[in-house]
């Protein structure tokens, strides 16, 4: 079983929960010399064996990983963690997918940025239904155009590529096999202080004329000035020399109010979705200075399987902060029943992932909430509006970045 760092723990407790037969699991951890000798044993006689690995140790622990699999399953769950080529752990779980018997992938995302998206992935699964090559699949599948004919300016054959990839895929919607609660979301309008009205200002007019004075503008500049101006918006500037500055705390005000008022529920709990981890500190400070029992996911956070058990079984804590690229996939946090954005990123496929940790099996819930902080006049809005839209920022900057930013279109 391969599967992203935070989802690991998930599988140990899944088969706890759900497996009627004899099985033994190991969560494979440590140094690559550890887990190699862990996949070797000692193993219960008689029982199915499963190793758990996070993908950026496949490559690095290949051969291993292949003498265990020889002849046996490897499933990917959120598949789409392979779907970039030429990365090793990629390249890796095509390898490992042709040596073991039967290949399994799992993922509500299976296209994250476009339909090239499938190659890598079906390169593990079966690489008769695209084939081994990845420049003859973009040839059939993408036109090329721009500088050198280098660059995917469109997409041609689209139906041929999903009836190929449906050959051998199952898809099923959670409308069509859950009875889930309804779905509540709600803006909360926030309005910036002095400081960092000024602050926020003047990093827009900065980003603006130097986007507007680049010859080439390319989407990597623009998210870098959107990351600027989204981290104003929670309340933080990273100063020249690195530091990481509070500039306002008019949108983590705006949270522990609606905490107080959400948390008056006795049996609630709340899951509080960050982009940055200044704003993870400084809402778990808050959170101690209120009395409210809250712990943070994000990427130094140790044991985090332990963690999402007490957030599910146990009274405390009541929130957890979590950050978005951390814990925001593969994770069952169906115990809250309410989700707040204090800030998002702009990839459409993480947010709604980040939604549905609480949105799925198990909810009990009369409704599931989602709150979004949204600081008045910034990208927060803009942001929101376009995921709204569900459509994916980073797939738009270059074309619309002027209105993106400021919120004012090209002349």
């Amino acid at each position: 079983m391969v599967a992203p760092k935070s989802v690991l723990p998930v599988w140990e407790r899944e088969f706890r929960t759900f497996a009627a037969f004899p099985y033994q699991v190991k969560v494979l951890e440590g140094s690559v010399a550890e887990r190699e000798q862990q996949l070797v044993g000692p193993w219960t006689e008689g029982a199915l064996r499963v190793a758990v690995v996070n993908y950026e140790a496949t490559w690095r622990m290949e051969e291993a990983l292949a003498r265990f699999v020889k002849g046996g399953l490897i499933i990917a769950d959120e598949s789409h963690r392979i779907k970039t080529p030429r990365a090793q752990q990629s390249k890796a779980m095509g390898r490992l997918g042709q040596v073991a018997a039967y290949r399994l992938m799992l993922t509500g995302t299976p296209v994250t940025q476009n339909p090239l998206d499938l190659w890598s992935q079906y390169r593990f699964l079966d690489p008769s239904i695209f084939g081994r090559s990845f420049y003859a699949f973009r040839n059939r599948y993408a036109i090329m155009g721009g500088y050198n004919n280098y660059q995917v300016v469109g997409y041609r054959n689209l139906d041929e590529l999903v009836e190929k990839a449906h050959r051998i895929a199952f898809r099923i919607t959670r409308a069509e096999c859950l009875d889930l609660p309804p779905e509540i979301v709600q803006h909360v309008p926030v309005s910036l202080g002095r400081k960092g009205s000024t602050v926020y200002w003047e990093i827009e007019e900065a980003a603006i004329a130097r986007l507007s004075s680049d010859a080439t503008v390319s989407a990597t500049n623009i998210l870098t000035e959107l990351l600027r101006l989204q981290q104003v918006a929670g309340g933080w500037v990273t100063t020249d020399d690195g530091r990481t500055v509070q500039v306002g705390t008019e949108k983590l005000d705006a949270l522990m109010d609606l905490l107080e008022d959400l948390l008056s529920h006795q049996a609630r709990k709340v899951i509080v979705f960050c982009r940055f981890v200044p704003e993870i500190w400084a809402i778990l400070a808050a959170c101690e200075k209120a009395g409210i029992a809250a712990e943070g996911l994000y990427g130094e956070t140790k044991d985090r399987g332990e963690l999402v058990r007490r957030f599910q079984e146990e009274a405390e804590p009541r929130v957890m902060v979590i950050q978005i690229q951390t814990g925001g996939l593969g994770i069952t946090l169906h115990r809250a029943d309410t989700a707040i954005f204090y800030s998002t990123g702009w990839s459409l496929a993480d947010y709604e992932q980040a939604k549905a940790r609480i949105q799925r099996v198990g909810q009990t819930a009369e409704k599931v909430q989602y709150f979004h902080l949204l600081a008045r006049g910034t990208v927060d809005e803009r942001i929101m509006r376009v995921l709204a839209e569900k459509r994916d920022i980073s797939k738009m900057v270059v074309d619309e970045w002027r209105e993106i930013i400021s919120g004012r279109r090209e002349a």
